[in-house]
């Protein structure tokens, strides 16, 4: 790892142990995903309709979008470990307003502020990326992500169940206990990495047109956009799919939910094994083919008139395979066309991929009908996964322009 001291589990003298990463990561998926089954309840408790009630997702990405863009350049003015233990306080308080919100609006105003616990998420990747070179961060990443993938996996269904026993209250009463034991994870075990940081914070702004003028950091940022936007519309969608077209309950939507993850946990595992061996360009490659195979089946098949519930959720394996590869791959190219700004890389790219996500999820929930079933929302998963087959081959052009990646080459710079 570099020159970096070995590290020590719960030492904050020493680069954070792999274990404080994946809690870091896991936490902003457990804050995403754990209520989703709920969400039928919720706009019932709330006197709301769906769409409403389904900003409480599109909001969520939109916000952790934006945020994203200050995470970064912060953490590289100030350190990864301050800014990553304020978010996560901040996280703290404002599911504590969700728990006690009594209207729509009041709890839309606080699900925004829980996007603070981004700044984990965001920066547990620029820490592996301070630790590591690329395509070992690659790999890295792949393992660290694969380990908190349990957390979706398994969210939906502790969350559907919980909803059913308890109320949707239950959901983020377990979201603050959570928080609370990370929070203390990270106080005691996250030392700093950054060893290179910024003499201002508007340094690090004025640093972003170096990004801005990579084609390779926008081909990477836009592949992870468009490969991450199936699995947003995917969340956006499924909840109203599995009421008003299978008739699911919100224990067994949960169940369903769990295939995407068992993916995505495979997916990384691919990557953390794999990765170095074969490049991250070659790696984000197959993830956007396997994507788009799987979803073009699952139309196939319903097409066909098969009404299973896993002729829809059975093929979302195939997007969480996808996005495993993908995600993993596509952060470390972005993170590595200027290693010295990784923190901004960071937040600027998940800044585009959410805003991107926030989009599709909201969109999802205005064209969705329970006349139409499931088919709009398959066509824009489709049409996102095309996209991001067709940004990861200009990648791949622009690298046999510009050659390895973390130089200055004029062949990397859009004029």
């Amino acid at each position: 790892m570099a020159d970096y001291p070995q590290t020590r589990f719960l030492d904050r003298t020493t680069p954070p142990h792999i274990l404080t990463l994946v809690v870091l990561a896991g936490l902003s998926a457990l804050s995403m995903n754990i209520f989703l089954p709920s969400l039928p309840n919720m706009a019932e408790y709330f006197h709301t309709n769906y769409a409403t009630m389904q900003l409480s997702v599109s909001l969520y990405l939109g916000m952790t979008g934006v945020l994203q863009l200050v995470i970064g350049p912060l953490s590289d003015r100030f350190g990864r470990r301050p800014v990553i233990l304020f978010g996560l306080s901040l996280f703290l308080l404002a599911t504590v307003g969700c728990l006690l919100a009594q209207n729509i609006e009041t709890f839309l105003l606080f699900r925004m502020v829980q996007t603070a616990t981004a700044t984990g998420l965001v920066l547990s990747r620029a820490i592996v990326r301070d630790m590591v070179p690329a395509d070992q961060s690659a790999s890295l990443i792949g393992y660290v992500t694969m380990g908190m993938a349990v957390v979706p996996m398994a969210a939906p269904a502790l969350g559907g169940y919980l909803d059913q026993l308890f109320g949707w209250q239950a959901n983020f009463s377990i979201l603050l206990v959570m928080g609370a034991l990370v929070l203390a994870i990270v106080w005691a075990d996250l030392g700093e990495t950054n060893r290179y940081k910024s003499d201002s914070f508007m340094a690090q702004l004025r640093d972003y047109p170096e990004l801005f003028t990579s084609r390779r950091f926008w081909g990477y940022a836009l592949t992870a956009a468009f490969a991450s936007g199936s699995f947003f519309a995917f969340l956006g969608g499924a909840p109203f799919i599995a009421t008003n077209y299978f008739g699911l309950s919100s224990s067994q939507l949960g169940i369903y939910f769990g295939i995407v993850s068992l993916g995505y946990i495979g997916g990384n595992y691919i990557s953390g094994r794999y990765s170095t061996r074969l490049g991250i360009n070659q790696m984000v490659l197959l993830g956007t083919l396997i994507t788009l195979t799987g979803l073009i089946l699952s139309f196939i098949f319903l097409a066909s008139g098969v009404t299973h519930p896993l002729s829809f959720f059975g093929f979302m394996l195939t997007v969480g395979i996808g996005n495993g590869m993908v995600l993993p791959n596509s952060n470390a190219g972005m993170l590595s066309v200027r290693p010295q700004l990784a923190g901004s890389a960071s937040g600027l790219g998940g800044s585009i991929m959410l805003g991107g996500g926030a989009s599709l999820a909201a969109f999802t929930g205005a064209i969705l009908t329970p006349e139409s079933g499931p088919y709009p929302l398959l066509v824009l998963m489709i049409v996102t996964s095309v996209f991001a087959v067709a940004t990861i081959l200009y990648v791949i052009r622009v690298a046999h322009q510009a050659g390895p990646l973390g130089g200055t080459d004029s062949a990397d710079t859009t004029t």
